[in-house]
């Protein structure tokens, strides 16, 4: 009898729906599973220092260390909160295909303010920063939280709306009547898909989560990341990228802005998929660097130092 493969998971209802659709998936291939949920704890003691094994990523950290303890075998995360470097022992397995890209706009049922003055709320830089280029007039507020978590701020505060993924919201069908998609909005690199993650030297559960990778997802999500790795060198910053196939291309969208929104950099190209896409990311963001991004990321770094 096979061994069930232990998925974890953080405990958020969105994270949960993640961890039993790859549940289900596996099931359906004969692989069974166990679902485990670990909590986020202030204080794991590992023998290595956490930064040596490379562990950074604020979401995927409790099942970064999970995993090399032992405690579960896989993880499943929205690919745009993974770091985009791995902790040393753990890779990718498998990129589910993707679900809705875009940004959308949840507000109150009066969308008034956006010819005028709004408070829009968001804990992201990237979303701030292409807001307040487009909407200079506004004050962008932090919002913090898992989604229900942020929904509720939302009716509980006076803004006047708030920036979320879509493919959350559809996920576990909150998504609400009054809502704007931001198809001008540029999205996190990977936004709208899930990265199943497991150790390099767990062959068993590799092997079935291969049959899980979606090839096309896993392309354009690659050259987006890569994109965002060269632009940022470990910094977090106002950067969007999007790969998406047509017709047999690959065309990519990217920005870098200053954090107030008033500098945006930004790259339109298209890559014919018989081409090399081992370094289409890295072209992009080179391009955007020698554009005046190098100068741009300084600036970012010195004003997140403050």
């Amino acid at each position: 009898m096979k061994k069930p493969i232990r998925i974890g998971t953080r405990d958020s209802e969105l994270a949960l729906w993640q961890a039993h659709t790859v549940e289900r998936k596996l099931n359906q291939l004969g692989y069974p599973t166990q679902i485990v949920a670990v909590k986020s704890t202030g204080d794991i003691i590992l023998d290595v220092p956490l930064y040596e094994l490379g562990i950074t990523g604020i979401f995927t950290k409790t099942l970064d260390v999970a995993m090399i303890k032992g405690e579960v075998d896989i993880a499943v995360h929205s690919m745009k909160d993974v770091p985009t470097a791995l902790p040393k022992g753990i890779v990718q397995a498998a990129v589910l295909e993707r679900a809705n890209v875009n940004d959308i706009l949840v507000h109150k049922g009066n969308t008034d303010f956006l010819h005028d003055n709004g408070t829009i709320a968001t804990g992201s830089l990237r979303r701030q920063a292409q807001w307040l280029h487009r909407y200079p007039n506004h004050n962008v507020t932090d919002l913090r939280g898992n989604v229900n978590t942020r929904l509720q701020k939302l009716k509980d505060n006076n803004w006047d709306g708030a920036v979320f993924a879509a493919a959350g919201l559809e996920r576990i069908n909150l998504l609400p009547e009054n809502y704007i998609d931001l198809d001008w909005m540029i999205p996190a690199p990977a936004q709208g898909a899930m990265v199943v993650v497991a150790m390099e030297n767990d062959l068993y559960s590799l092997e079935a989560l291969a049959k899980l990778n979606h090839a096309e997802t896993e392309l354009c999500t690659r050259i987006e990341r890569q994109f965002l790795r060269t632009l940022e060198g470990g910094c977090t910053a106002p950067i969007g990228a999007l790969a998406t196939n047509i017709d047999g291309d690959i065309r990519f969208e990217g920005v870098l802005l200053s954090i107030d929104g008033k500098e945006r950099i930004h790259i339109e190209k298209v890559m014919d998929t018989d081409e090399d896409a081992a370094e289409f990311g890295n072209k992009c963001a080179h391009e955007v660097l020698n554009n005046g991004g190098s100068e741009l990321m300084a600036k970012i770094k010195d004003q997140l130092k403050k």
